[in-house]
């Protein structure tokens, strides 16, 4: 088994931490939550979390950054404990789908605005007017470089 990590593991376990303690969306609710689990519902990938207005998983990267208004918010029902929040700017709509507890915990509802911003690793989605941030979405890359792997002492 090879032991040395990649710097792209290094840094996406960092950009992961960094998110599970700086964004308080995501805490965990009690003290013995690990961070795995915190950062669970403060990310996801891609392919998992953003759909075009059809309902296919297919919006990927495409994602302009900008504003963007929450017209629905629902639960999805194929996914229990997610909700489908539906965002749209002028020339652009689509489906981000996220755990329920973050996206409540953001205080959004219908009519509030999302900024999206673009970073190396994918998208954050933060209120637009506090500008905290309540989601991240990895590119599909990334979120394949923080599977968990047992390591061996």
């Amino acid at each position: 088994m090879n032991s040395t990590i990649s710097i792209k593991q290094t840094l996406a376990a960092g950009l992961l931490l960094t998110a599970s303690l700086s964004l308080p969306v995501f805490a965990a609710s009690s003290t013995a939550s690990s961070a795995s689990e915190g950062a669970s519902s403060a990310a996801s990938s891609g392919s998992k979390s953003l759909e075009t207005s059809s309902g296919s998983s297919s919006k990927g990267d495409k994602v302009a950054a900008g504003d963007y208004k929450i017209i629905d918010v629902a639960a999805a029902a194929d996914r229990p404990g997610m909700v489908r929040v539906h965002l749209q700017a002028a020339a652009d709509d689509f489906y981000l789908v996220l755990p329920e507890q973050a996206f409540e915990k953001s205080q959004l509802t219908a009519g509030h605005l999302v900024t999206a911003r673009q970073h190396a690793y994918g998208l954050e989605f933060a209120n637009q007017q506090t500008q905290q941030a309540f989601f991240l979405v990895l590119s599909d890359e990334w979120y394949r470089e923080l599977d968990s792997r047992a390591v061996v002492l």
